[in-house]
Order: structure tokens, then C-alpha cells, then sequence
């Protein structure tokens, strides 16, 4: 039975204008969760003791995705497995607010969720996230 082996285009990196192109779109995904998170702080601090809890919860949640992002941005090759979780957790929400019907915060979610989906995917090719999988080297540029 004959080895497969890898293509050079899996293993190449990137570009450099590929590479700049996929960092600076993880970084505008980095900035508009930053937003949203500036924005869920807000609306914590507003929220109705109902609403207290889940509204920090997604705050957090806003925090923690703006610094993935902002890692995948820095970093894209050094992440192995960061950019598969934020795609397949996006992409669940995606489904998720698709999924529940006519509820107004799940549509307005899932639509911005699937932009982000986008953007990351566009992102993981042009830096070639998978790399990530790739044994240490002590190329920097990795």
C-alpha cells in the first residue's frame, strides 16, 4: 500500500499578501467581537435582574471570542486548534439561531454569527490555519 503524501500547497505557507490579508481579517473579526463586547457590557450594566446572569454570561462569551480572534490575527500558525473551535462554535450558533424560529435576538445573532463564519473561514485559507498541526519548528514565521 502506497504512503499519501501531502501536496506542496498543504504544506507551503502562505503568501505574504495572502498571510496579511487573513491576519487583518481575524483582526476585524477580533474588533466587531470587541464591539459587541463593549456593547453586552452595557447592556449588563442595564439589564433587569431577570436578565442579569445571561447578559453577563454573553458578555463573556464576547470577551473570550475578541481575544481568540485576536490570537488567530497574531498568531495564525502557532494555534493549532483554535481556529477549527471558533469556526465549529460559530457555526453551531449559526445552526442553533437558525434553528429556534422567529426570535428576534436569535435571527439578528445568527446572521452576524454567519459573517463571522465567513470572515474566519476566509481567514483560516489565506493564513492556511491547519499549519497550526504541524510539528514545532523554530521558524518564526510559522
Amino acid at each position: 500500500m502506497a504512503a499519501a503524501t501531502a501536496t506542496r500547497i498543504d504544506n507551503a505557507a502562505p503568501t505574504h499578501r495572502a498571510d496579511l490579508a487573513g491576519r487583518g481579517l481575524a483582526a476585524l473579526a477580533a474588533v466587531a467581537t470587541g464591539v459587541a463586547f463593549v456593547n453586552g457590557v452595557l447592556l449588563t450594566i442595564n439589564a433587569s435582574d431577570d436578565r442579569l446572569f445571561i447578559e453577563g454570561w454573553r458578555v463573556s462569551s464576547f470577551g473570550i471570542f475578541t481575544a481568540l480572534f485576536a490570537l488567530l490575527a497574531a498568531r495564525p500558525r502557532q494555534a493549532a486548534g483554535v481556529w477549527e473551535i471558533v469556526l465549529v462554535g460559530k457555526a453551531a450558533l449559526v445552526v442553533f439561531g437558525a434553528s429556534i424560529g422567529d426570535v428576534p435576538e436569535a435571527r439578528l445573532s445568527a446572521i452576524i454569527d454567519f459573517g463571522l463564519v465567513a470572515v474566519v473561514a476566509a481567514a483560516y485559507v489565506l493564513c492556511r490555519g491547519w499549519l497550526a498541526w504541524r510539528p514545532a519548528t523554530t521558524n518564526p514565521t510559522r
